[in-house]
């Protein structure tokens, strides 16, 4: 098989992978060709060369939630946690992107700080599963310690226990109210929609 049949194929094989990975939130392909007539694919335009080859549609939030509806529904029901509060911080802290990272350096759906990941024994935070059960098991701790009290538990979720009961309410810490709210935001939208 030559060479520009070899590239062909890798090629073909790129676009159906990257066509029908759902772990992104948009694949569109790029492609160039290269003076020797060999066809590079990507989803990342890493150069001017790339030209855009395939515009693949975006997964809405709405598509995430169905995608991780029943790891959410097992991560509720063994650590004793509202899937709407899970759907809640996931569509807050990451709007359902399985890859994303923060400026802070958290990761995942639920954007696990790596001690907390480690704490939690996740050990791919990227696996929308580990991450979920991590996410939710770490929820399940807080909402514990603060007596069930969403809005503490939440505000520590994202400031850190420690600065919560330093305080006894939520911090006045712009972000972490803004979270707060957020999240309870999203919690609310989510009454009489679960399955």
């Amino acid at each position: 098989m030559s060479r520009n049949r070899i590239a062909i194929h890798i090629g073909i094989f790129a676009l159906f992978f990257f066509s029908f990975s759902v772990e992104t939130a948009s694949a569109d392909i790029y492609r160039f060709k290269d003076k020797n007539g060999i066809w590079h694919f990507t989803n990342v335009k890493s150069n001017t060369r790339y030209r855009l080859f395939l515009r693949t549609g975006k997964i809405e939030g709405k598509q995430y939630i169905i995608k991780y509806d029943t790891i959410i529904g097992n991560a509720s029901k063994k650590f004793g946690v509202e899937s709407r509060l899970i759907k809640a911080v996931i569509m807050a802290e990451s709007s359902f992107n399985p890859n994303a990272v923060s400026k802070s350096g958290a990761q995942g759906l639920m954007q696990l700080m790596p001690i907390t990941a480690d704490d939690m024994n996740v050990g791919d935070p990227f696996d929308p599963e580990e991450n979920i059960y991590g996410g939710t098991q770490y929820l399940s701790l807080l909402l514990k310690k603060f007596k069930h009290d969403k809005g503490l538990a939440l505000a520590a979720y994202n400031a850190g226990p420690k600065t919560v009961s330093k305080h006894n309410s939520i911090p006045p810490i712009p972000q972490t109210e803004k979270f707060v709210s957020r999240v309870m935001r999203y919690y609310n939208q989510l009454e009489g929609k679960e399955n």
